[in-house]
């Protein structure tokens, strides 16, 4: 008999049907990528145990913070800088905000959760308000918010934009908070374009 050869994601998906076919404790949960993962099958034969939780950030609101597609939040009104961020990147922005603050610098933060439709108004609006830009995020600075918000600033208000995310490099593998330092996406680099 020959082996049948099978993707991983295939092989799991499969055996957590048969495992949930023997066992009615078992239930799954997903982050809103079941396709990609197989826990469709699971979720197709048994939907009263299967929970998409969606895709579940850090990132740092209250249970009642309402978000709108196209509309960008500002957390602070800082005027030294705005720090555009985006994913996990918001709680490091953040994470600078507090500490530049005890160092008498303000910035303010502006979680970019939409890239398409990106917030045009608010980006103009910072670049009008603040003396210095920054972008960051952990996705390649090219073809990412970074570029959709330079896009922005060479079409409506041309200001200069530092980008911090991954320099056109391929991906690696890692902890996260071991690739994010990696990178130069934490909020100690946002710190250091300060301090250096």
């Amino acid at each position: 008999m020959k082996d049948e050869k099978k993707a991983t994601r295939q092989s799991y998906g499969e055996a957590l049907l048969e495992l949930g076919k023997d066992n009615a404790d078992i239930v799954v949960l997903d982050a809103d990528l079941s396709t990609a993962t197989k826990t469709d099958l699971f979720a197709k034969e048994f939907p009263n145990r299967f929970f998409d939780m969606g895709i579940a950030e850090s990132i740092i609101y209250e249970e009642n913070q309402t978000f709108q597609i196209g509309k960008a939040i500002q957390i602070g009104e800082g005027i030294d800088a705005t720090v555009f961020a985006t994913g996990v990147t918001v709680a490091e922005a953040l994470k600078a905000q507090k500490s530049l603050k005890e160092k008498g610098i303000d910035i303010r933060v502006v979680d970019i959760h939409t890239i398409k439709p990106i917030d045009k108004e608010i980006i103009i609006k910072c670049a009008k308000e603040t003396k210095k830009l920054i972008s960051i995020e952990d996705h390649n600075i090219i073809g990412g918010m970074g570029s959709a918000i330079s896009e922005v600033l060479t079409n409506e208000f041309p200001a200069k934009l530092i980008r911090l995310g991954v320099n056109d490099s391929f991906g690696r593998s890692g902890k996260a908070e071991e690739l994010m330092k990696f990178f130069g996406i934490t909020a100690e680099n946002i710190v250091e374009l300060f301090l250096s």
